[in-house]
């Protein structure tokens, strides 16, 4: 893509301390920014969960995938731009005219949060962290001077539920959706003292093709690389499956994987995308060739392969492919993990809210995709952190029963499966919230079902985790205290 000029100013983007971290090279504790403050000083917990992500001169050596791939836009369209820690921004306002902010769940209301924030009644750190970074005395006094403010994210959707935090912290522009081919306008537009909408959606036509999505520039944190986007499977509760599904050619993932390792920042590579065991295939239905391909190739240039996410039914299917994947990937490594959706037990409610998410088999046999996914996985050394919708709409008591009953048959799954509060999102995001007040004694068992099967394996997972360099054999054993103290205030409590 070539360089168009662009209007004199500078642009600095950045995210809050959750975001802004490495965690400590292992992205899925990146959940530990989801809880309140508990019986952790605040500096312990987040150096074991969020440490900053180490800088020069206030530059971070990695930043989050999102911010590096709309500083890749603005650099292409000629903008003078900066990536900069939240620590450090205090050094370089001064000479902004626009901060472009990272937001992944500003206000604590996602999913994962909200359930934390339940159990221990107070505010996430992920929320305490974007609300001190607006309130950074610097940022406050360059408002003062005319600086511009604009937030995108996954996690914009929660701005409409805070209107009032938009006025009192001057958030000028909030971004909604793909912005590759809307952020050069906007820029433009804040650069040049123009009229900015408070709340911009990019429209079906807005979405880029793969030729106008520019690669990376700058290494992004923990490796993490896009191998494509959207997905088939129509969930209505998530916002993901509106985008149109298209899978990156191979070369231009190595192309990224280049740019984290000849940094010197990482030499091994995450791959993302919402079903990464459907990569270049046209449905559900995984693509051996393709996905084979990719692995092989990406295992000769990395040390290490993790996943972001992966779909139960896309293993069930091919059982025999996530063999020859594991195969692969084990040769420099002893695991790999991948956030996995499992959502219900019941075959009932998988058929009302995601019919397709069992696909190439049937809605109603949902509760057996997930216990041979989750079987093969174990097998295979794939480790996942599964997520349980609690408070679905139109969730039945026979439905609570079908999930604590699944929860029982996957013990033995080598696992983490956290249940999280329905929040209405995608199509479903005109339902009602699921509110603490409406939970009953099946919901509180269910809850301790998913507590009760972190704890017996979470000893393993750390020691898993934590043992490939001697310093991260060291710090594993925090790890296992901060878990050993969770078990005994939990049956201090009397709850399990």
């Amino acid at each position: 893509m070539s360089k168009k000029p662009a209007d004199n100013g500078k642009i600095l983007l950045t995210a809050d301390r959750t975001l802004m971290s490495d965690y400590h090279r292992n992205i899925f504790l990146g959940f530990g920014t989801c809880a309140p403050p508990n019986f952790l000083p605040d500096w312990f917990y987040s150096w074991l969960f969020f440490p900053p992500i180490k800088t020069k001169k206030g530059i971070p050596e990695a930043a989050p995938y999102g911010l590096r791939k709309v500083e890749a836009q603005l650099l292409s369209e000629g903008f003078d731009v900066l990536t900069v820690s939240p620590l450090h921004v205090g050094e370089y306002i001064d000479e902004a005219k626009v901060l472009g902010i990272h937001v992944m769940d500003p206000f604590g209301l996602g999913p994962a949060s909200t359930t934390f924030a339940f159990v221990l009644k107070k505010e996430p750190y992920l929320a305490q962290h974007f609300r001190a970074l607006l309130a950074t005395p610097e940022i406050r006094e360059a408002k003062k001077r005319g600086l511009k403010i604009i937030v995108g994210g996954q996690g914009v959707w929660q701005f409409l539920h805070r209107p009032k935090f938009v006025e009192e912290y001057g958030i000028d522009c909030i971004i909604s959706g793909e912005a590759e081919k809307v952020v050069g306008r906007i820029f433009r537009a804040a650069l040049n003292d123009e009229p900015l909408p408070k709340y911009y959606e990019s429209t079906v036509e807005e979405t880029p093709s793969l030729e106008e999505i520019p690669d990376i520039a700058k290494p992004s944190i923990d490796g993490l690389v896009e191998i494509g986007r959207g997905c088939c499977r129509g969930c209505q509760f998530c916002s993901v499956t509106l985008r149109p599904l298209r899978w990156y050619p191979v070369e231009k993932i190595l192309r990224e994987i280049d740019v984290n390792m000849e940094s010197g920042y990482t030499r091994g590579v995450a791959l993302h995308a919402e079903d990464v065991m459907l990569y270049g295939s046209k449905n559900t239905i995984p693509n051996d060739e393709k996905l084979i391909e990719l692995h092989e190739v990406v295992a000769k240039k990395c040390e290490g392969i993790g996943w972001s996410h992966c779909s139960l039914a896309a293993v069930a299917a091919k059982p025999k492919l996530l063999s020859k994947i594991s195969e692969i990937i084990l040769q420099k490594q002893a695991w790999w993990g991948a956030e996995v959706g499992i959502e219900t037990g019941s075959g009932r409610l998988a058929k009302k809210i995601m019919p397709a998410k069992a696909h190439p088999f049937k809605p109603e046999e949902w509760p057996e995709v997930v216990r041979t996914g989750m079987g093969l996985m174990h097998d295979n050394k794939l480790v996942p952190a599964c997520t349980l919708i609690v408070g679905s709409p139109e969730e039945t008591e026979d439905d609570l029963v079908k999930t604590v009953e699944l929860m029982d048959d996957l013990k033995g799954v080598r696992s983490l499966i956290v249940p999280l509060f329905f929040v209405p999102m995608g199509r479903l995001k005109n339902e009602d919230w699921f509110k603490e007040t409406e939970m009953t004694e099946l919901h509180k068992e269910l809850l301790l079902k998913c507590l009760n099967h972190g704890l017996y394996w979470i000893n393993e997972l750390i020691d898993m985790s934590f043992t490939d360099k001697w310093y991260r054999r060291v710090i594993r054993h925090f790890y296992r205290l901060f878990a050993g103290v969770v078990k005994y205030k939990v049956k201090k409590a009397g709850i399990v």
